[in-house]
């Protein structure tokens, strides 16, 4: 192993030896002296030439760049999707005001929180770490979060909607106005002493007195099942079915304008008042059933209008 190396020095007076100590170290020493300065002026080079030996450190340098940006736009969608949040809550607070008016049920935090509650887990990105990851993962929470609350408010207002058309009918055919005009009792459904027979009986309508041949109209849209007369103390009646188990019943009339199977509307005109059947004097006796159930037709009645100018008030209205 070459430690020490010896040379000779001639000369024209002497001969001598001279020792240089620790070859082998200076050697290894300035090689690795070179080669640094050598990397670094590659280095600079490649820099300098916009990485023209392909080393990749402007790569690297950009997606740092572009890293740090990606971040911050996380952190803003975050943001902004935390204002969406707060959109979605005043949208569903608003649709519960709308169910309510529909005759629907709120819908309660409890089964909100059911409904968009229990999310998966986002997918792990096993390619990120630390503060990255942990921006992406909430960023993905919350997306999914927002997506379950939208498709939730979706079905809401879809139902609120089925159920507006749906009262839209169903208020057309519920009876819902006076059908003649004239007095009535408020009192007058109910247990009451029976004027021709004496004694006291059920009376499951009202009487609505006026001179025979006053216009009678339909109270609701429907169907009318039965027009005639009848055996009983009714004398001459028209019934209408008018859906949703709503019925009515118009009995001791004079004359019948409608025909069994015919479609009416409310307001429209369907019979003249008498005196036929067991009464004492001309007047409407008039019932509402619901599901079968004899009502107090007073609850249904608008007294500010008038059946014979309802038809008008309707058509103006469309």
């Amino acid at each position: 192993m070459l430690r020490n190396i010896r040379f000779f020095i001639l000369s024209d007076t002497s001969f001598r030896f001279r020792e240089v100590r620790f070859f082998k170290s200076k050697i290894i020493g300035s090689g690795a002296a070179v080669s640094v300065l050598a990397l670094c002026a590659l280095l600079l080079f490649n820099h300098l030439t916009n990485d023209v030996l392909g080393l990749g450190f402007s790569r690297m340098s950009v997606l740092t760049m572009e890293n740090r940006i990606l971040k911050l736009q996380l952190r803003e969608l975050s943001d902004r999707m935390g204002g969406l949040q707060q959109a979605l809550d005043n949208l569903s607070e608003r649709g519960n005001e709308l169910r309510l008016a529909a005759d629907l049920r709120r819908i309660d935090d409890d089964t909100r929180a059911a409904a968009i509650g229990g999310s998966k887990l986002p997918v792990s990105n096993t390619f990120l770490s630390g503060e990255a990851d942990e921006i992406l993962n909430s960023t993905q929470t919350l997306i999914e979060k927002l997506s379950r609350e939208a498709k939730l408010q979706q079905a809401s207002y879809e139902e609120i909607s089925r159920r507006v058309e749906y009262n839209k009918k169903f208020f057309a055919h519920m009876p819902a106005i006076k059908p003649m005009r004239g007095a009535y009792s408020i009192n007058g459904f109910g247990m009451r002493f029976h004027p021709v027979l004496h004694v006291v009986r059920m009376h499951p309508g009202v009487d609505i007195i006026n001179d025979v041949g006053t216009d009678v109209y339909a109270s609701g849209d429907g169907v009318v099942m039965f027009a005639g007369h009848t055996a009983a103390g009714y004398g001459t009646v028209v019934e209408v079915s008018h859906g949703y188990g709503y019925s009515t019943l118009y009995a001791h009339l004079s004359r019948v304008l409608v025909h069994p199977g015919q479609s009416v509307n409310r307001g429209e005109l369907i019979a003249k008042s008498g005196r036929t059947g067991l009464v004492s004097g001309p007047h409407l006796h008039y019932e509402v059933r619901r599901n079968g159930v004899k009502q107090n037709p007073v609850d249904y009645f608008f007294d500010d209008v008038e059946a014979a100018q309802y038809r008008t008030m309707l058509a103006s209205s469309r």
